[in-house]
C-alpha cells in the first residue's frame, strides 16, 4: 500500500505514478482518492500495488518513491556490508536528489545532501548516527550500505497550489524564447538579493561564451558586488578570459572589433603557457601577470573555483583538475549553503552540476539554445528554470540590475 499527498491532479504525479508501476511489470488498484475542492487543498490517494514476486515490487516501490510516493507501512531501514570498494551490494537503495528520510530503529534520519543516483550509507558522527548519500566510486568496503525500499521515505518539494505561484514561479513552464526577458532578470535579481540576505551562497556554472559574448567584464562586476560565490566551469572559460585579458581576443577574435587579429589563433595556448609558467591562476595574479578578468576578479575577492577538464582540453591550465572523479569531489565540497545555481552558455557542466546538487536549490538556466534547458531537466533537474536568450545580453542586464 502505499500514499501519496499533494496537489496530485494538478501536477499529473498520480498518473506518472500509475504509468510507472505498469510500465515496470506491475498493477494497481486505488484504494481511496480524496480531491481536494479548492486550489490550496491538497488531494490524498491510497494505491494497492501488486507484482509477481517481492524483488519486482521493492524495485516498483523504489521507482514511484521518485515522486513522493510512500509506503504506507514503510518498515526500517536494512543495512548491508558494501562487498569492496567502489562496489554496492546488489540490492542497494538508489537515491533521488529529493528530500529522503530513513528510519533506523523507531528514529527517522534525514539524509546529509540529497543526490541522485548515488547509495545511502549509515555511519556514526559526532551527534549520533548520520546517513548520506555516498557515489559508487566512494564506499568502501565494510560501508553499511541502506538496501532495498524499507524503511525510506521520500519527500516531494513544496508545492505551490495551482493560481497561486509566485512571480518566480512561472519560469518553470516550458522553455521559451518568447518570455519577457526583462522581467524574468529582475526576479533572477531580487531572487539572488533574497539568497545573500539569508547568508546562503550563489554557486555560477559557466561556459566560454561568457567571454566570447563579450560579457566578462559584467561577470566580473557582479564578482566584486559579491553576487558570485563560487564558480565552476571547465578549461575553455577560464582560458578564454585570461587569453582577452592578456592579448584582448577571445579564440583569437578582437573582443572590441569582432574581426580576427594576427595570429590570433595561437593565443590561447600562449595564455595557458603564461599562467602554467607561473604556477597557478592565483600565482599568475599574485605576480602581476595577469591583472584582468573573470578569473583575477575571484582571485582578488578569494571566492573559490572549481574547473574540471575533459579529454578535449589543450594544455590545459595547471588549476584545471584532470580525474573526473576527482573533479566531481571537489564540486560537492563547495556545494555548501549554495542557495541559488544559475548555470550559463554550458550544457554539459550544467547537467553535471544538476546531477549532484539537492532538488530543493533552485536552479536558472540561461542558454541561446532551449535543448540545453531541456535535458538538465530531463536528466532529473526537474526544479531547473529556463531562459532561452544571449548571454551577453543577460549578464549585462543583470550587472545593471543588481550593481
Amino acid at each position: 500500500m502505499i500514499t501519496l499527498t499533494g496537489h496530485l491532479m494538478d501536477t499529473g504525479i498520480l498518473a506518472r505514478v500509475l504509468d510507472d508501476v505498469l510500465e515496470y511489470g506491475g498493477d494497481y488498484r486505488i484504494v481511496s482518492l480524496e480531491l481536494g475542492r479548492q486550489h490550496g487543498d491538497e488531494s490524498r490517494a491510497l494505491v494497492e500495488v501488486r507484482a509477481a514476486d517481492a524483488e519486482l515490487l521493492d524495485r516498483i516501490v523504489m521507482r514511484v518513491q521518485v515522486h513522493g510516493a510512500n509506503p504506507v507501512d514503510p518498515g526500517t531501514a536494512t543495512t548491508r556490508p558494501a562487498p569492496a570498494d567502489g562496489v554496492f551490494p546488489e540490492d542497494f537503495y538508489s537515491t533521488t536528489n529529493l528530500e529522503t528520510l530513513v528510519r533506523l530503529d523507531r528514529d527517522w534520519l534525514r539524509v546529509e545532501r540529497p543526490e541522485m543516483d548515488c547509495g545511502l550509507v549509515v555511519s556514526p558522527g559526532a551527534a549520533g548516527t548520520v546517513v548520506r548519500t555516498v557515489p559508487v566510486s566512494d564506499v568502501r568496503a565494510g560501508d553499511a550500505v541502506v538496501c532495498g525500499p524499507s524503511g525510506v521515505r521520500v519527500e516531494l518539494p513544496p508545492q505551490a497550489p495551482r493560481g497561486e505561484e509566485d512571480d518566480f514561479g512561472f519560469m518553470s513552464s516550458s522553455v521559451s524564447s518568447e518570455k519577457p526577458q526583462a522581467l524574468l532578470v529582475r526576479q533572477i535579481a531580487e531572487r539572488m538579493r533574497e539568497v545573500k540576505a539569508a547568508g546562503q551562497r550563489i554557486l555560477w556554472v559557466g561556459g566560454p561564451a561568457v567571454v566570447h559574448t563579450g560579457a566578462a567584464p559584467a561577470m566580473v562586476r557582479l564578482v566584486h558586488a559579491g553576487y558570485v560565490d563560487v564558480l565552476f566551469a571547465g578549461n575553455a572559460l577560464a582560458t578564454h578570459d585570461i587569453e582577452s585579458a592578456l592579448y584582448g581576443t577571445s579564440l583569437g577574435v578582437d573582443l572590441a572589433k569582432g574581426s580576427g587579429v594576427p595570429h590570433g589563433h595561437e593565443h590561447h595556448i600562449r595564455a595557458i603557457n603564461t599562467i602554467r609558467a607561473a604556477g597557478s591562476i592565483a600565482a599568475a595574479v599574485r605576480s602581476g601577470v595577469l591583472t584582468g578578468g573573470v578569473m583575477h576578479a575571484l582571485v582578488q575577492v578569494d571566492k573559490p573555483f572549481v574547473l574540471v577538464g575533459s579529454v578535449r582540453d589543450d594544455g590545459p591550465l595547471p588549476d584545471v583538475i584532470t580525474d573526473v572523479i576527482d573533479g566531481q569531489r571537489a564540486m560537492r565540497a563547495e556545494l555548501h549553503d549554495v542557495g541559488l545555481a544559475i548555470m550559463v552558455a554550458t550544457m554539459l557542466h550544467s547537467i553535471a552540476t544538476g546531477n549532484i546538487l539537492p532538488a530543493s536549490v533552485p536552479l536558472v538556466c540561461v542558454d541561446i539554445n532551449p535543448a540545453t534547458v531541456t535535458k538538465l531537466a530531463d536528466r532529473g533537474s526537474a526544479q531547473a528554470m529556463g531562459i532561452v536568450t544571449d548571454i551577453g545580453l543577460f549578464l549585462e542586464q543583470l550587472a545593471r540590475e543588481l550593481c
